[in-house]
């Protein structure tokens, strides 16, 4: 009897355990049922949801819907799979969290105001038997700060180095840094990715060296940041340069034509970064005039003279460096006139030549046709003189009297 016991109890025990893996392997299949995010064609009650992407502060919008229902609710779940909204109940009290639309077959939610912390997978279940879910992966993107460039402190001369270096923080994924010379593209050395302690995004750093020149001096260096939560456009800061250098010199007359006995002055005009302040002027192999005055920038004579003839030199210094240049000085006699005016007068010369020309032409053309036009009336006048009878008949007729003459009549029978 004993013996019976112990094999009904062992199979009892067997049974329990059967049944035990039994359920085991259904929990199992109904939480990969659970989990599952795949899309059958022919389940008409599998949830299908979309990837969205959006960036920090903007609004997500999650589409969870079901080609039919069996009356079963709709849910939406966060990434803590905390229930947002179960059909159009609200679950969670998120006043950034709204409900856009609620069917049978279709649950729509979004979430405004994106924080970091809202990336992640969203889960959208369907209370069926099985419960099917689909989730939906939020990116969130963390938008980069406006790039600061350092190390340009002080003007640097010409030649010499510059070293610029841009930094950005905030980016998620990391951001792309380039750098531009008014609108050139140039290139730097390769970004630096760094992680923030604390928040999952990255700080980004691009160096740049350049040699300068003078043409370098005010152009705009800027470092401009590439990144897809950056909708118009990039983020870019601009650092103008200041380049030092000596000057280039030139000399400027106040006239083209300087005359003897009036006013006249040169003026030495120095480009270079500082302008310069200092400035000699000579004269080559002799002294300068004694009417001439040295005024800064400007050698002024009183009253020229041909004894005023000769090369100028003027010499600009600005501290970083000197130019040089020369001038010659040419007085010219006070009736002389401007190459100006001498085509001016040229010009009108030609014009007035022409114009006599024309009328000449027309005088002449006019005179003949009043020659023509005269003998033709003469040639008239003695016409009918031919066939006059005798010298009388002639004169009267070359006269133009006929009214003593009778007309010859012809009769024919």
């Amino acid at each position: 009897m004993s013996g019976m016991r112990a094999r009904q109890s062992m199979t009892f025990s067997a049974f329990q355990r059967a049944a035990l893996r039994a359920l085991a392997a259904l929990t199992m299949l109904l939480a990969t049922s659970v989990r599952s995010n795949f899309v059958f064609d022919d389940d008409p009650f599998q949830p299908v949801t979309q990837d969205e992407t959006v960036a920090v502060g903007g609004v997500v919008t999650l589409t969870c819907s079901v080609k039919e229902n069996d009356n079963s609710s709709l849910q939406w779940s966060n990434t803590a799979q905390q229930t947002l909204y179960f059909g159009e109940k609200r679950a969670l009290r998120d006043n950034r969290i709204q409900l856009v639309k609620s069917t049978g077959t279709e649950l729509i939610i979004s979430i405004s105001d994106v924080q970091l912390s809202d990336d992640g997978e969203y889960t959208c279940s369907i209370f069926t038997m099985p419960v099917r879910t689909a989730r939906a992966t939020v990116t969130v993107l963390g938008v980069p700060g406006k790039p600061v460039i350092t190390g340009f402190d002080d003007p640097v001369e010409e030649g010499g180095k510059v070293s610029l270096t841009c930094t950005s923080s905030g980016s998620k994924p990391p951001a792309k840094l380039h750098w531009y010379r008014d609108q050139e593209e140039i290139q730097g050395r390769p970004d630096v990715v760094e992680s923030n302690t604390d928040e999952p995004t990255y700080t980004v750093t691009s160096e740049l060296t350049l040699t300068v020149t003078r043409d370098d001096n005010n152009a705009l260096i800027a470092c401009a940041v590439d990144h897809p939560s950056i909708a118009n456009g990039d983020k870019r800061t601009e650092q103008p340069l200041s380049v030092l250098f000596s000057p280039s010199v030139s000399i400027q007359p106040e006239s083209d034509l300087p005359r003897e006995g009036e006013k006249f002055f040169l003026q030495c005009v120095g480009n270079g970064n500082p302008e310069p302040t200092a400035f000699v002027w000579r004269r080559k192999d002799a002294e300068l005039p004694p009417l001439a005055k040295v005024d800064g920038a400007f050698l002024r004579f009183e009253s020229l003279n041909k004894s005023d003839n000769g090369v100028y030199e003027c010499e600009a210094d600005n501290g970083i460096g000197m130019g040089d240049i020369a001038h010659t000085l040419l007085v010219q006699d006070p009736t002389a006139m401007s190459t100006s005016s001498g085509v001016d007068h040229a010009v009108i010369g030609g014009v007035v030549a022409v114009i006599v020309f024309i009328m000449l032409c027309l005088l002449i053309v006019l005179g003949r046709y009043l020659i023509r036009h005269k003998g033709t009336y003469l040639t008239h006048e003695a016409k009918g003189s031919d066939d006059a009878p005798d010298a009388d008949t002639a004169i009267i007729n070359a006269e133009g009297g006929h009214s003593g003459v009778d007309d010859k009549k012809e009769y024919f029978i």
